[in-house]
């Protein structure tokens, strides 16, 4: 496994971040897929033989149920002070007032509980799920620097912001002294390329570390979604992101490239997907997700697969522009 610098931090991290929103309650009822604590355990033994110190929750997944488990995998499997465990902050832990949003109340109370859930002292990152457009930025940015001063947070990371809006609160945060966002969690694949006209190029310049969620773009590169309307797979007959993201005659071009390349280097379709993102000297680290232990060992290996230039060109010469995917503000129940 290789390890890179997150950003411009002094933090390291595995090339590979594993994504743990299908551990949490079987059956959960917005993931469906979602993995119980028994058959999620053997994922974080895996990723701990494969060299992975990096791992992404949320309060939101399986409403904590997902932070239970992944703490008790870390102190199970791993050194505490060699992993580094993310979670985020924003999306709805049940139907009542004050669950969602960033207001001071909800961070503060919630970063709280999921110490209590990870039975941790600190988070190394946490995450805005999305903006809150409820909330005045100030609050939300004084609200996460007093986590960072508390030291129960030790880096700040953002998901799927505009450029503007991103940059504006960096800007923001600078002024005022406080603790920056040094992470950028953004949805970008072959299938989903409109982060590079942007987003990608302003974390470029700043330092910002890029840690993309759905690399495979939601399933759909690997194949999970044929031109013929079926369906493959538990997770892809219920995942509503995937159903409403992608289908069009474009995104169906792109999908035929990977599989060309796939024939090609006799490796599956998402190991190509993996293996154009982690190409890119930008991406500090792809999210993976995997709910099969034979789907993860490809994941694995495509860390170490590496494309010529023809073939990264002819899978980047099928993109054609996309609608803006990903930046959805928190307000009644966003799907992710």
């Amino acid at each position: 496994m290789e390890y890179v610098r997150l950003g411009r931090t002094g933090l390291t991290v595995s090339r590979l971040c594993l994504g743990c929103m299908s551990y949490g309650t079987a059956g959960w009822e917005v993931h469906p897929w979602a993995l119980g604590r028994e058959d999620s355990m053997p994922f974080f033994r895996k990723a701990a033989e494969a060299g992975i110190n990096f791992f992404d929750t949320a309060d939101h997944y399986s409403y904590g149920a997902s932070e239970e488990i992944l703490g008790d995998a870390v102190r199970a499997l791993f050194r505490r002070d060699e992993v580094v465990v993310a979670t985020k902050v924003g999306l709805p832990m049940g139907p009542g007032p004050n669950l969602a949003g960033l207001s001071r109340k909800r961070i503060l109370e919630s970063v709280n509980q999921s110490l209590k859930r990870l039975k941790f002292d600190h988070v190394d990152l946490l995450y805005t799920h999305r903006f809150d457009p409820n909330t005045e930025l100030e609050e939300m940015m004084l609200a996460l620097d007093q986590l960072v001063r508390e030291g129960k947070v030790l880096y700040l990371g953002a998901c799927s912001a505009t450029s503007w809006q991103f940059a504006k609160v960096r800007e923001m945060q600078r002024a005022a002294g406080l603790a920056q966002f040094q992470v950028m969690q953004n949805f970008y694949n072959l299938a989903y390329r409109e982060e590079e006209r942007e987003m990608i190029p302003y974390c470029q310049y700043e330092g910002v570390a890029l840690v993309p969620w759905s690399p495979i773009a939601r399933g759909f590169l690997a194949g999970t979604k044929p031109r013929d309307g079926s369906i493959v797979g538990n997770r892809s007959a219920t995942d509503k992101v995937l159903q409403s993201y992608f289908g069009s005659e474009a995104d169906y071009r792109v999908l035929d490239a990977v599989e060309a390349a796939a024939e090609q280097y006799g490796v599956s379709s998402a190991q190509v997907a993996y293996a154009w993102i982690l190409s890119k000297p930008y991406i500090t680290a792809p999210i993976i997700g995997a709910d099969a232990l034979t789907q993860f060992d490809q994941t694995i290996a495509a860390a170490s697969l590496k494309l010529d230039d023809t073939t990264l060109h002819a899978l980047e010469a099928a993109y054609e522009p996309h609608a803006m995917l990903g930046q959805v503000t928190i307000g009644g129940r966003p799907r992710l």
